[in-house]
């Protein structure tokens, strides 16, 4: 998979792995285990193939874990 291109989506929409670990406050290898099993789909670069990961679908990620919890 490859980085598609459109006149909405830009290189500052995605992450590089230790970047969207960071964003997510887990390690870069727990990032690649969820890789893995499927848990997030990271799309390539097209000239160099590292992943990366788009800013939305790590957000999807967090967006449970940030609503308020009922006490």
């Amino acid at each position: 998979m490859s980085v598609k291109h459109s006149k909405h989506s830009t290189l500052a929409q995605f992450l590089k792995v230790k970047q969207a670990a960071r964003f997510l406050g887990v390690s870069v290898s727990t990032l690649r285990n969820w890789d893995r099993q499927g848990k997030l789909r990271p799309v390539r670069h097209p000239m160099n193939g590292y992943r990366l990961y788009q800013r939305d679908d790590l957000e999807k990620i967090l967006g449970p874990l940030l609503l308020p919890r009922d006490t």
